[in-house]
């Protein structure tokens, strides 16, 4: 069976963005640190915090995109792989513990007798 995988491809895209975001927040931080640290303006030395916290929710991004390219289980919407190739762990969770629940190719709750989806007609 045919299942759907979330690409490895988008995810070094998002792992790259993930570092442009982190050098980003580590600009950010240091400059505003510069500007505002010597300001009269009460309050203006929370800017850098704000830094801060992009710079955690991109090492965040970033390991979550790294593991998602590298590993087995993996999370796709882009890949398409033979069931001996990957398993999927989508249909552990959704699959009801059943094989053949579902159609590979739509989604549609098929009987495991079908040879045929009723709603796109690919065979099973």
């Amino acid at each position: 069976m045919k299942s759907i995988k979330p690409g490895r491809g988008p995810s070094i895209q998002g792992f790259i963005g993930s570092i442009a975001t982190i050098l980003f927040g580590i600009f950010w931080t240091f400059m505003t640190f510069s500007i505002t640290k010597e300001s009269p303006i009460a309050g203006t030395q929370l800017f850098p915090f704000f830094g801060l916290i992009v710079i955690g929710i991109g090492i965040f991004q970033a390991v979550y995109h790294y593991k998602n390219a590298t590993g087995k289980e993996r999370m796709s919407i882009v890949d398409i792989v033979e069931e001996n190739e990957e398993k999927d762990p989508l249909n552990a969770r959704f699959a009801h513990h059943e094989e053949g629940k579902f159609c590979p190719y739509c989604g549609t709750n098929v009987q495991t007798d079908f040879r045929f989806c009723p709603s796109c007609g690919k065979a099973l």
